[in-house]
């Protein structure tokens, strides 16, 4: 495993310190791993932001009312799942 130096202001490393003494993690590396991972993650699934939803929103609103049954709306949910593997009969 490799090792890195860091320099980090008091209070942050007070912050890391206390997370440890809580017994939130082991050691100040496995808090920076996790936050590594975290990063990590994030980037690869990237959270909506308030300008998406407001996106999605208009568009579903200028789409208008369905024509679609209930029936329909979930025979075309269940469809969607099947073909990407998460339905369970």
């Amino acid at each position: 495993m490799a090792t890195m130096t860091i320099s980090l202001p008091e209070p942050m490393k007070d912050w890391i310190e206390n997370r440890i003494t809580q017994g939130d993690y082991a050691s100040a590396s496995d808090y920076v791993r996790d936050l590594v991972r975290r990063d990590r993650d994030q980037i690869a699934r990237p959270e909506l932001t308030i300008e998406d939803v407001r996106r999605i929103v208009a568009e579903a609103r200028s789409g208008g009312v369905s024509t679609r049954t209930e029936e329909e709306f979930f025979a075309e949910g269940d469809r969607v799942a099947k073909a990407r593997g998460f339905y369970r009969e």
